[in-house]
């Protein structure tokens, strides 16, 4: 029971630092633990634990939408069809690059 406790010690150790209005660096907090005498092994598993938790808190991300238009010459727009599968495989068999 002793052990879950340091580690949980360590892991909350990263989380408030990490979130801190200061933004200390990952590198730094694990030199500091290293200096205080914890092993790497620890320290290593903590950080990963830390950032687990942080993830999980972390709002989900929206991949961005990427919509591009081709003009011609008198700036009207040009409507291109994309190709299927098999207009591709009869494209490359003719020697022609996509």
């Amino acid at each position: 029971m002793r052990r879950l406790e340091y580690k949980q010690q360590l892991v909350d150790y990263f989380v408030r630092n990490l979130t801190s209005s200061k933004r200390y660096d990952a590198d730094t907090l694990k030199f500091a633990l290293y200096n205080q005498g914890y092993s790497r092994v620890a320290v290593s598993q903590a950080y990963d634990s830390a950032v687990k938790q942080l993830a999980e808190k972390a709002p989900p991300i929206e991949k961005p939408v990427i919509r591009h238009e081709v003009y011609d010459m008198q700036d009207n727009p040009i409507h291109i069809e994309p190709m299927t599968r098999w207009e591709k495989f009869k494209h490359k068999l003719k020697g022609n690059k996509i």
